[in-house]
């Protein structure tokens, strides 16, 4: 039997009719109508996050709940009418229209109105451990600890993508160079950030009482971000943390106007990264300079002691009268005795600059330069993390030497 085939209707007979082509802006524009007549105008309540107020005068933030977000934009003739000021994490309720923002193609809430609904989740939830913590003591500024002067040690936690570390690390090369700086690395947001914050901070402890490392003082850095973004330094476990640092914790999270519990709980507080490490490390100068200082108040101390026994030696031989022979022989006394004082005034002023001479070299070869001009050589990787060992090497990886004279790009062709 011959094989049978079934002829077959021309596509066009069952076809869907093509769609229609839009041009990109026609199409958001329709959205934008089909919102305008499905929606507008709606009354929205959540929590306000990331807000911000160009110097336009128009605000711009998110309006989010537990499950979803949508971006908002309040321009300055509405936001002039606020009578508040919003912050992230408070609760509101918007009253405005849907659109969308046809240049991103984002959909989007322009706010007409806005009134305080609450102090939102976050916020509540700030307030609550807040009270507790200070209730036990853990704000209490008599348990905060003074900065050490000059520190053997610096430790710092953060996130070694943060651009925080870098602020930190800048301003202690530039201002200290001499003092050593151990980095233990943590996540500073998510929901690992909290428990990594404390195994960081533990690991710094637990180096500084073995004595592995001298550290005299600890920094908990990061940059600015919303208030999700900080949620980390709100953890109470990370409050418990802080008070068992056995050296002071300077902590430098977010912006000027940005405060976590970690700040409170901290034995300082710092507006920004940078100022967190400015405030642990004086410039090498002002060292100088006090030593300077010291010299000259010295030397002024002896030149007062000289006319102060001169003026004592004025005095006693005002009161001497005749006959002129005992006059002659006070005389003879005081000037040897002058004569001994000024010797001991030039030796006393002598050794002090001798120990200014002293002090001065110490300090100078502190200066990490003066070992990479006898041979050595600072290696780090594409990172800037130092390599000590071989073991945090492997073949073919790049790496950089920092000579006396400047840097070589090197790559690993053996680690053994």
């Amino acid at each position: 039997m011959g094989s049978v085939i079934m002829s077959q209707p021309p596509e066009s007979e069952f076809s869907p009719p093509a769609p229609k082509v839009w041009r990109v802006d026609a199409l958001c524009r329709a959205v934008a109508d089909a919102l305008e007549a499905r929606f507008n105008p709606v009354l929205v309540r959540g929590e306000v996050s990331g807000f911000s107020r160009a110097s336009s005068g128009h605000c711009y933030f998110s309006l989010k709940d537990e499950n979803a977000q949508i971006r908002c934009a309040m321009f300055r003739r509405a936001a002039g009418m606020l009578d508040f000021s919003p912050r992230d994490g408070e609760l509101v309720e918007l009253y405005g229209r849907l659109g969308v923002y046809e240049a991103r193609g984002d959909l989007q809430l322009i706010v007409e109105s806005m009134r305080q609904a609450g102090a939102g989740a976050l916020f509540e939830k700030f307030l609550k451990l807040k009270a507790k913590l200070e209730a036990q003591g853990l704000f209490d500024a008599a348990r905060k600890r003074p900065l050490p002067v000059m520190p053997r040690a610096i430790g710092v936690v953060t996130s070694l993508g943060a651009a925080a570390l870098h602020d930190v690390m800048t301003a202690l090369q530039r201002r200290a160079p001499h003092i050593p700086v151990l980095l233990v690395p943590a996540a500073v947001q998510g929901s690992s950030a909290p428990e990594e914050l404390i195994q960081a901070l533990s690991k710094l402890y637990l180096l500084t009482k073995q004595g592995s490392a001298p550290i005299d003082v600890i920094l908990l850095v990061r940059g600015g971000g919303s208030a999700e973004d900080l949620w980390a330094f709100n953890d109470e476990r990370l409050a418990y943390t802080l008070v068992q640092s056995p050296v002071p914790v300077v902590c430098g999270v977010g912006h000027e106007t940005d405060f976590t519990i970690a700040d409170f709980v901290a034995d300082l507080r710092a507006p920004t990264p940078t100022a967190a490490a400015e405030l642990v490390a004086q410039p090498r100068e002002v060292w100088l300079a006090r030593l300077d200082g010291l010299a000259r108040r010295c030397q002024l101390a002896a030149y007062r002691h000289i006319d102060q026994h001169s003026q004592r030696l004025d005095l006693t031989a005002s009161r001497l009268g005749r006959p002129s022979a005992r006059v002659a022989q006070q005389r003879l006394q005081l000037a040897s005795r002058a004569q001994r004082l000024s010797y001991l005034a030039l030796d006393f002023v002598k050794q002090k600059q001798q120990d200014l001479q002293r002090a001065s070299l110490r300090l100078g070869l502190l200066d990490p330069s003066l070992v990479l001009q006898r041979g050595y050589a600072w290696l780090t990787d594409s990172d800037g993390k130092t390599i000590t060992s071989v073991q945090q090497a492997r073949v073919g990886q790049a790496l950089q030497a920092t000579l006396a004279d400047g840097k070589l790009d090197l790559t690993v062709a053996d680690a053994n």
